[in-house]
C-alpha cells in the first residue's frame, strides 16, 4: 500500500483547536463551497473518493443547537451535493448521515457535520473487509477541483 498524504497525519503534532471552524486549526485546502451558515469540504480520511461534509459554520456539537436557517442551509446543501456527485462521479448510491457523539462514532463530535458518501455496486472488495483498508484512486486535490465549479453551478440554481 502506498498512501504518502497519511504520514502528514501520522507525524503532525495535534493541534488545540476544532479542525472545522474557520478561526482554529480549519484547513480550506478541500472545502467545495463556502454557504452562508455551512460549508461542504472533502473529508481528509475518506472512505471513497468523492466522501464530503457538510459543516456548519458555527461550532455546535448537537443538532437541537442549529437555527432554522442552519437547518434549512444543510438540506440545500445536501441536495446539491448528491446532484453534484452524480454528475461527476456516477455513483450507483448514497450513504448519508451524522454520528452524534462520541459513542455513535463520531470522529469530531464537538462540531455538527453530515457525510455524504457516495456508493458503487461492488465497492466493498477485499482490501476493506479483509485487510480493513480503503483504496482511494483519486488524490483529494483533484477531486476537490472537479467538484467545486459543480456546486458553484448548483448553488447559482437554487439561489436564482
Amino acid at each position: 500500500m502506498f498512501a504518502p498524504w497519511r504520514m502528514e497525519y501520522l507525524v503532525c503534532e495535534k493541534k488545540e483547536g476544532c479542525v472545522f471552524c474557520k478561526c482554529s486549526t480549519r484547513c480550506d485546502d478541500y472545502i467545495v463551497f463556502e454557504g452562508k451558515t455551512c460549508f461542504v469540504m472533502l473529508n481528509r480520511y475518506p472512505y471513497v473518493n468523492g466522501h464530503l461534509m457538510i459543516i456548519t459554520g458555527r461550532h455546535l456539537g448537537g443538532i437541537e443547537e442549529l437555527t432554522d436557517e442552519e437547518r434549512k442551509e444543510i438540506f440545500a446543501l445536501l441536495d446539491i451535493s448528491v446532484k453534484v456527485l452524480k454528475d461527476s462521479m456516477n455513483p450507483h448510491g448514497f450513504n448519508i448521515g451524522m454520528n452524534l457523539g462520541k459513542a455513535a462514532g463520531a470522529g469530531i463530535a464537538e462540531h455538527v457535520h453530515v457525510h455524504i458518501i457516495p456508493r458503487w455496486e461492488g465497492d466493498t472488495n477485499f482490501m476493506s473487509v479483509v485487510g480493513n483498508v480503503r483504496v482511494i484512486p483519486e488524490d483529494l486535490a483533484t477531486t476537490a477541483a472537479n467538484l467545486a465549479p459543480l456546486f458553484k453551478k448548483y448553488a447559482q440554481e437554487v439561489s436564482s
